[in-house]
């Protein structure tokens, strides 16, 4: 068994690269003398860059909890996690391919289910490290118990499934899938409330 923090270092590098890496979609205007204008036809960008920003933030920090009840990793895990971050470094593209989208009123739909796919793709090696860490209590430290262990995969396993249906409403509406992952995001941010779903677990 391997102790967790290098696996834990490392991904917080990989998850600064990709966050950081969304401003670069913001091109500086060249075109000064109309500069309010242009910072305005740039909303497309700005947005994908709040949404982007805050949905790394929040892999981040489940990231981070989630490997607060982790004391240690194997192969397995190692390789669970780097297919995690694979995803995580796809997100800085896909917002790009987004906001161009917007931004030229073309592909809207193709765009947005793009996102929505690597979102869902995401939650996939995101849960199976969670699953894989927990069977068992193979992983898991003594901070945790079995029966919160399974509250919180109930609580991912969500994730998946709620993008896949916002991927599916901006298959329909491109306007409706935006919508529906910004909602996610304060949904994920709050914190788990432990007592009331281990309670439904007991």
């Amino acid at each position: 068994m391997l102790k967790t923090a290098r696996l834990e270092a490392f991904s917080d590098g990989v998850f600064a690269i990709a966050i950081t890496l969304l401003v670069i979609e913001i091109k500086v205007p060249e075109d000064t003398a109309h500069l309010a204008e242009q910072l305005r036809h740039l909303w497309p960008s700005y947005l994908g860059y709040v949404i982007s920003f805050l949905v790394i933030g929040l892999i981040w920090a489940n990231h981070h909890a989630m490997f607060d009840h982790i004391a240690s990793a194997d192969r397995m895990l190692l390789f669970l996690n780097t297919l995690l971050l694979l995803l995580v470094a796809l997100i800085p593209f896909t917002a790009g391919v987004l906001a161009s989208a917007l931004r030229n009123h073309e592909g809207e739909r193709t765009a947005v289910v793009l996102y929505g796919a690597v979102l869902v793709a995401g939650g996939l090696p995101f849960n199976a490290i969670w699953e894989y860490a927990r069977r068992g209590h193979r992983l898991l430290g003594d901070t945790i118990s079995p029966a919160e262990a399974r509250a919180i995969s109930r609580r991912f396993l969500l994730g998946p499934v709620l993008y896949g249906a916002g991927t599916a409403l901006g298959a329909v509406l491109p306007v409706l899938g935006i919508i529906a992952f910004a909602l996610l995001i304060p949904f994920y941010w709050l914190p788990p409330q432990m007592s009331r779903l281990t309670a439904k677990s007991a």
